[in-house]
């Protein structure tokens, strides 16, 4: 009995560790872009004299993001993007080592 529980506790085990690729790319996509929109928004509000220079950098990767709300949208729509092809890729590298994971440790039928 005890030998029939531990084989169902693997078989549950493994089939929990798969992620959703596309699932975590919107996920890892929305915190991207909510994190440029949020520190880009941050800093329009702060204001002063010079604002965000480091951020502004941002200019260099996304074409047409500047520390401005109209900039911060821009560099949502950005972030999201790339946070999902980051997050979708990660899921799909991932489950690809599971599956080798369990390929190895189940013996042929």
């Amino acid at each position: 009995m005890a030998a029939d529980d531990n084989k169902l506790e693997e078989i549950v085990f493994t089939r929990v560790l798969r992620l959703n690729a596309v699932v975590q790319g919107i996920v890892v996509g929305l915190l991207a872009g909510g994190a440029i929109f949020i520190a880009t928004n941050w800093l329009v509000l702060k204001g002063g004299p010079v604002v965000g220079p480091h951020l502004s950098l941002l200019n260099q990767f996304f074409l047409g993001y500047k520390v401005t709300f109209f900039g911060s949208l821009v560099g949502f729509v950005y972030g999201a993007v790339l946070g999902f092809v980051v997050g979708y890729v990660v899921a799909v590298v991932y489950n690809l080592a599971a599956g080798a994971r369990e390929r190895r440790r189940t013996p042929p039928a």
